[in-house]
């Protein structure tokens, strides 16, 4: 397995319609992609404008095919001009809660 963490800050004002294109994304994307096994979107409590984005993958060539997708492309080109900041760590999963 191989896990995904983003880091995301909306620009102020935009929060909203970003949290609503990643909500699409995420659901696009278990849909889509066998590969995809979990997808999960979290908002700061005090901090509305930060977003944290929880993925799991088969492996990590799952991952990569994620990102030459369409509707990644689709989604980057729609939601870029709303992330003042973006960071994206990777990880190997060890041990996954609900897996063998």
């Amino acid at each position: 397995m191989f896990v995904v963490v983003v880091f995301l800050e909306a620009l102020a004002g935009r929060e909203q319609e970003l949290s609503e294109a990643l909500r699409r994304h995420a659901a696009t994307c278990l849909d889509r992609e066998p590969g995809c096994q979990r997808y999960d979107i979290s908002t700061d409590p005090i901090e509305g404008a930060s977003f944290l984005l929880y993925q799991v993958y088969a492996d990590e060539a799952a991952y990569l095919a994620h990102r030459e997708m369409p509707h990644y492309a689709d989604f980057r080109l729609l939601t870029d001009p709303w992330v003042r900041s973006r960071r994206v760590l990777t990880y190997k999963a060890v041990a996954l809660s609900g897996t063998a």
